[in-house]
């Protein structure tokens, strides 16, 4: 469960990433492919290269969708319905994946941020990531 200080933490840090949603998604997801090649697999319709105008815009959807999510934590559910439904039932992304790439984005944030990615940021960002996954996970049930 996350504090209202770890929710005020997590949704200040998205806020000021929305002006590198690119930058942090794409990056996120060149490790993700990298670390995990079976999801590529998801995305053989895009030229997943890195640096890529594909990697770059849906690296940024991604992110924009995660600060989105972390301005109302509370609603999550809410805020994420509409992706639930296409990651389920459209795209079919088999749930785990929604957790490996939540650990590539903490590692991307990591690198962007540099000594201003606390221990104290870490920990309540792998629960916010842990959640959102969580969420995105749940129309498989």
């Amino acid at each position: 469960m996350l504090s209202q200080k770890e929710k005020d933490l997590i949704a200040e840090v998205w806020t000021r990433m929305v002006s590198v949603a690119d930058e942090i998604g794409s990056d996120a997801l060149n490790r993700m492919f990298t670390t995990y090649p079976g999801t590529k697999t998801y995305f053989s319709h895009l030229d997943i290269s890195p640096g890529s105008e594909h990697m770059l815009s849906h690296g940024k959807k991604i992110v924009l969708a995660i600060a989105e999510g972390a301005q109302d934590i509370s609603q999550l559910a809410v805020s994420l319905a509409h992706l639930q439904t296409i990651h389920a039932y459209q795209l079919r992304i088999h749930p785990p994946n929604f957790k490996l790439f939540s650990h590539c984005v903490l590692v991307a944030l990591a690198c962007y941020m540099g000594d201003d990615f606390t221990p104290v940021l870490h920990a309540a960002m792998d629960k916010y990531l842990s959640a959102f996954a969580a969420v995105l996970a749940e129309k498989y049930r």
